[in-house]
């Protein structure tokens, strides 16, 4: 990057301080749930859902902010923070939209599926994808029809090279 060149930043992060908060736990809990599923029935290995392993890590906006600051190359412009439902066709703006629980499951899952389904395959084989998002689904829908989640913060850093 060149003196004063920009960099903008999104990514996934959580609201509050708490790295064990809901923000960033729930979803993962529920595509293991649905993992777990499948060990049940005997479709996927204990061994092999023991071995799959995803270091993640949602920071928040006080972390992002100390990071940029204490690594000193970069101004930094414009720090934001924005939350965005689970099943992005939920409009939290219309009194009036009602929850169809498998759609949004479905829309959830899709989601996941885009950015997982290779790591998936890579590990346990490509038999058990459809199985696994379908499950996935039926519990993302089962949960947001008792809790109205949002998805993880969207953070949106805007930063000068010094």
């Amino acid at each position: 990057m060149i003196t004063e060149g920009r960099m903008l930043l999104t990514f996934i992060g959580r609201s509050i301080t708490d790295p064990t908060s809901k923000d960033c736990c729930t979803i993962w809990d529920l595509f293991t749930k649905s993992l777990l599923d499948l060990v049940a029935e005997g479709l996927v290995c204990e061994s092999d859902v023991d071995s799959f392993n995803v270091p993640y890590y949602y920071p928040c906006k006080e972390e992002v902010r100390e990071i940029i600051e204490n690594e000193g190359s970069f101004v930094l412009n414009k720090l934001e923070i924005f939350e965005v439902n689970w099943d992005f066709e939920d409009d939290v703006c219309n009194e009036n939209f009602v929850l169809e629980k498998s759609k949004s499951g479905r829309n959830v899952a899709n989601c996941i599926r885009a950015v997982t389904e290779s790591m998936i395959a890579s590990h346990f084989g490509d038999t058990i994808i459809d199985d696994l998002f379908s499950r996935f689904a039926q519990h993302v829908g089962e949960h947001l029809s008792c809790e109205k989640t949002k998805y993880y913060v969207t953070i949106v850093v805007s930063m000068t090279m010094k």
